[in-house]
């Protein structure tokens, strides 16, 4: 029978971990999805600002952190849509087997990530969640009745709109500098950029972390929910303080552990960029997050920052964005959502023959 609200407080969590070892299980799990999602996606917020020197890798992973919690904290509180759209997006029904259903997408998306990272390509885990979910649901459910369309079409407007925003925005803004700046001192501009490259990045992580941290926290209390057969929509994300913390240190360790090769794939591999042109990336990815965020669409980071990127060589010159690299992260993005959601489809019937 369903309870009114459901009780997330630390000390209840702690409790049912304690007494549930299919909930440590989905935890375990989770926490492994958040890790991976620190380790691939995160590095992108701060690629450009490395690779056009502003900052060395360290010390820009340690600002990546510190804005990626700030970007859970303040985003959820000011606006959760983006967790609740997550939320709603699949019905895995209200049996033992529902659960074992989010085990097996988690493990889908860690495997489908982690071959990302062996090969350098930064694949979203924002596909990656929402195919390993969907390819569940379909499983546990037995066909279509397991997925909610209204929600589903939010991601694909998500993924229209930031692709158009974007890469025209990319285009619009690093051509407007170019001319704004043609005739001042090369050096003077480039100190400058350089600096205001350091405030962006910090904005592009901040943005993550609003984003990211909403999509992955939302899938940590799904899995709380199904452990105790509560509604999975009677939580308040807002109140769950602990989780915040949690989610931004483990995806600032996940950020310490890969980053610089996923650094090097987007801000250095793509496009040789130069500080302006690093600037104008992350100020445009940073407003096309935050506006799916408002409207709680839930959409890729390293979608959004990459395209930006195509964007801002494309204006200096088409053939400044190595076509070689841009085609390898369109395949891998492309084949997310058929790929990662089959694993995810065929892990669920496989553990639910197996566990249930």
């Amino acid at each position: 029978m369903y309870i009114k609200k459901m009780d997330i407080s630390f000390g209840y969590f702690l409790r049912q971990v304690g007494s549930n070892p299919v909930l440590l299980v989905t935890v375990l799990l989770t926490t492994g999805v958040i890790l991976v999602n620190g380790w691939t996606d995160a590095p992108n917020a701060i690629a450009t600002c490395v690779t056009t020197r502003c900052m060395r890798a360290d010390p820009a992973i340690v600002m990546a952190a510190v804005c990626n919690f700030l970007g859970i904290l303040l985003m959820t509180m000011f606006s959760p849509k983006v967790a609740y759209t997550i939320r709603s997006m699949v019905d895995f029904g209200e049996n033992r087997e529902a659960l074992i259903a989010l085990c097996a997408a988690m493990i889908a998306i860690v495997t489908w990530a982690t071959a990302a990272w062996k090969f350098g390509i930064p694949t979203s885990e924002s596909h990656a969640l929402i195919a390993g979910l969907s390819g569940s649901a379909l499983a546990i459910s037995g066909g279509l009745d397991g997925i909610n369309w209204d929600a589903w079409m939010k991601v694909v407007w998500g993924l229209l709109l930031t692709t158009m925003i974007s890469f025209g925005l990319g285009y619009v803004v690093a051509k407007s500098v170019q001319t704004i700046f043609a005739a001042s001192d090369r050096r003077k501009s480039n100190s400058a950029f350089r600096k205001a490259q350091i405030f962006s990045s910090a904005m592009a992580a901040f943005m993550h972390g609003a984003q990211d941290g909403q999509k992955f926290m939302a899938v940590f209390l799904f899995g709380i929910a199904l452990s105790q057969n509560q509604d999975v929509t009677s939580f308040d994300i807002t109140q769950c303080w602990w989780l915040l913390v949690f989610c931004a240190l483990v995806m600032g360790l996940g950020t310490s552990m890969g980053g610089k090769k996923i650094i090097k794939s987007v801000g250095r591999d793509m496009v040789a960029l130069k500080p302006y042109q690093g600037f104008s990336a992350d100020i445009v990815s940073s407003l096309g997050l935050l506006l799916s965020s408002i409207f709680g669409l839930p959409v890729s980071t390293t979608h959004t920052k990459t395209v930006a990127i195509m964007g801002v060589g494309v204006a200096k010159r088409a053939s400044s964005v190595h076509k070689g690299v841009v085609l390898e992260m369109l395949m891998a993005w492309l084949f997310t959502f058929p790929g990662c959601g089959l694993i995810a489809y065929l892990m669920t019937l496989l553990f639910t023959k197996v566990f249930a």
